[in-house]
């Protein structure tokens, strides 16, 4: 397998009679660009082409199969575990170009997207016609649906209305090599063969390359209302939580911020420091007559456990309250000259236990390990803040990462709830998944993917 950094002037050809001169690049700036993503860690990719329809990506698949060079599929870049980054050069193909919205059916309740539309901007285009498109990371204004569908990611509303996956009715994908398949369709239900359809949402772009996707949309709901309670510690916020599920009440998104992380966002906005141990942010949303009764629930469960509650008054300050939320990542990148990330989920009745791991290696390890995340589905994001210029905490913090997903796994959790496996947790792999269950994995693999061309390096370990 060709992996050096200059491929042949024949294959560069080749390439370049398919996309087109102005959609291949060699410079270095972007081949350097092109061979990170969020994790900023990587490979220079050898090439980069950008192609503008599904034919050209089937052409470029085939023309790296043939020659054995090392295809990566590359979406926005945000992803945290590597899973779009080469790691043996070769040719990264950016779906930027593919980026329509091709369809909104309100008969069907459905639409259909090539795979660079943003989150965000799919959200808004649906609820013009009064339609909701839920999964909705942190990422949304950046991230991109075909990222999402690589990864199936989450976010903040996946403990009422579920993750990616749940929304995804087909794809249009290409094979690594060269064939375009279909798979799913329009229908709701569909139960002919095997379900490729899920087995490609999560596969982190190491079985095909997706090019179109059909997805799940639900009525928009009418009203929506946001809480911010606060608590004098992480245990009080979560019986909050245990006091709502007790109640009946189904928020659409239940986060849990840590007294770290607050501290950070004060100090990010030049605010005194209110010595508040947790915060859990509840949305609530449904008919207007019901919300009353729901947000008054959900202040009665955080007032039994010592919290207060703000009620968000208007749009401004509902999105204020989230943007806080979802800026949490950039504010700990500034911390400290490396934040590692890890997106753990486990039961949700045994968060309690994660967080009382998170105490004891944090205290062990003497590291910073500020946490938040879904709390209604069990999905704490962990981030490890340490200097890489100093050996002796690098070494800390990996011991500490290995414990964690140890004590998650023993805890009947994941390694990665949305974040997926890339390159960063492979050698992890081992410690959730048996062995007999990860040769069944390499053996998909090597049914979808023979020669090995499509995006190697990732999820398995070497």
């Amino acid at each position: 397998m060709v992996s050096d950094s200059i491929l042949p002037d024949i294959f560069v050809e080749t390439l370049r009679s398919i996309v087109g001169t102005a959609h291949l690049r060699t410079d270095e700036l972007s081949r350097d660009a092109y061979g990170v993503d969020a994790l900023q860690h990587g490979r220079r990719a050898d090439i980069v082409v950008l192609p503008g329809v599904t034919a050209e990506v089937a052409d470029v698949a085939l023309a790296c199969n043939q020659a054995g060079v090392p295809l990566t599929a590359r979406g926005a870049g945000t992803g945290y575990t590597g899973g779009a980054v080469p790691v043996v050069g070769g040719v990264v193909l950016s779906l930027e170009r593919l980026n329509r919205i091709i369809e909104i059916d309100t008969a069907n309740l459905l639409a259909v997207v090539e795979p660079n539309v943003v989150t965000a901007d799919l959200q808004a285009a649906v609820e013009q016609h009064g339609l909701f498109y839920p999964p909705d990371p942190a990422s949304l204004s950046q991230s991109v649906i075909g990222g999402n569908v690589a990864e199936c990611a989450g976010g903040p509303r996946a403990f009422k209305y579920g993750t990616t996956k749940r929304y995804v009715l087909g794809l249009e994908a290409v094979l690594p090599t060269g064939q375009v398949i279909r798979t799913g369709g329009k229908s709701v239900k569909n139960v002919v063969g095997y379900d490729l359809t899920q087995l490609l949402v999560g596969s982190e772009g190491t079985l095909a390359i997706v090019t179109q996707v059909i997805l799940r949309l639900i009525p928009q709901p009418p009203a929506r209302t946001t809480v911010q309670a606060r608590f004098p510690s992480v245990s009080r916020a979560i019986e909050a939580v245990g006091n709502m599920v007790a109640d009946g009440v189904v928020p659409a998104a239940l986060e849990l911020i840590d007294a770290d992380c607050i501290r950070a966002t004060e100090n990010h906005h030049g605010i005194e420091p209110s010595g508040t141990g947790a915060v859990l942010l509840i949305e609530v949303d449904g008919m207007p007559a019901s919300l009353v009764e729901e947000a008054e629930r959900v202040t009665r469960a955080c007032a039994s456990a010592d919290g207060t509650v703000t009620l968000a008054v208007n749009e401004e300050q509902r999105e204020r309250l989230w943007s806080d939320r979802r800026d949490l990542s950039l504010v700990l990148r500034a911390l400290a000259p490396r934040k590692i990330n890890h997106d753990v989920v486990v039961p949700k009745g045994r968060i309690p236990q994660l967080f009382e791991v998170i105490a004891r290696l944090k205290e062990v390890h003497k590291l910073a390990m500020p946490s938040f995340g879904h709390v209604g589905d069990g999905n704490i994001h962990v981030n490890i803040l340490v200097d890489p210029a100093d050996a002796e905490a690098m070494r800390r913090a990996g011991q500490a990462e290995r414990q964690l997903f140890e004590e998650v796994v023993a805890l009947e959790g994941s390694i990665s709830g949305e974040h997926g496996i890339g390159f960063s947790k492979a050698r992890f792999l081992g410690l959730e998944l048996s062995s007999d269950t990860i040769e069944l994995m390499r053996r998909l693999k090597h049914a979808f993917d023979p020669n090995g061309i499509l995006n190697p390096g990732k999820i398995f370990p070497d």
